[in-house]
């Protein structure tokens, strides 16, 4: 029988647990982000043995859902950290690490192959011209990038930054699997007692959508604050 109290109750109870999805969430688009712009950086310039392996990073993270590389990661990375810390006579147990390491780990890795390809696609808008240009007024390669190609690319890339982060906040809803007590872990645990999944889902359904409506919304006004931004530069 569906219970109404329970699904107050539970909501709140379940919201709490927004906090640990969004550090998650900003940690991984933090390291995914650097990753991926420098995977996007030595294939736009098509850099030898970088871009090769960008390339295949990306293919496989691409390629294979993320469960899977949740099931592979948190299998051998700690088995893996296990036998080095050993061998190298450390007492530390690996086994007693927070799990949202783990969850931080997989997830900015995912990102990272993700975004590398938003990167990419938004760095190729921007005429290369701009980049000889830059170079020929004495500006260095890097402040060439800083202070002209970056904003311009970063304009482009708002609506798909956008969809990347509203994926990768769904996503973390599997990070119960490493024993993260987020919102779904939250859930089903609260669930499990009366078994009131229906409920529970319900409860998780709307915080989802909360979050990333807000996400959402913050972003559009994001893309429209940048070409403000840009036209005053």
């Amino acid at each position: 029988m569906f219970d109404i109290g329970f699904l107050f109750k539970t909501f709140f109870l379940i919201w709490k647990a927004v906090p640990t999805t969004l550090l998650i969430t900003v940690v991984s688009l933090a390291i995914g982000g650097i990753i991926g712009f420098f995977i996007a950086l030595a294939r736009v310039n098509n850099i030898k043995v970088l871009s090769q392996i960008g390339r295949a990073y990306v293919s496989v993270i691409r390629g294979t859902p993320v469960v899977l590389q949740i099931l592979v990661i948190y299998s051998v990375v700690p088995s893996l950290l296990n036998v080095i810390l050993k061998a190298s006579g450390s007492s530390v147990n690996v086994f007693d690490l927070n799990p949202i390491i783990y969850a931080f780990i997989v997830f900015s890795l995912n990102m990272a192959g993700t975004l590398s390809e938003v990167f990419r696609s938004a760095l190729l808008t921007v005429n290369k011209g701009q980049l000889e240009a830059g170079l020929t007024t004495g500006l260095t390669a890097s402040q060439t990038y800083k202070r002209i190609i970056i904003p311009q690319a970063l304009t482009a890339a708002i609506p798909n930054l956008c969809n990347a982060t509203v994926g990768l906040i769904k996503n973390t809803s599997l990070a119960f699997m490493m024993t993260v007590r987020d919102i779904t872990a939250v859930a089903k645990i609260e669930a499990s007692y009366g078994y009131n999944y229906v409920e529970a889902y319900l409860d998780i359904l709307v915080i989802y959508v909360i979050i990333c409506s807000i996400v959402q919304f913050i972003f559009k006004k994001w893309e429209c604050v940048r070409p403000l931004a840009a036209g005053v530069k």
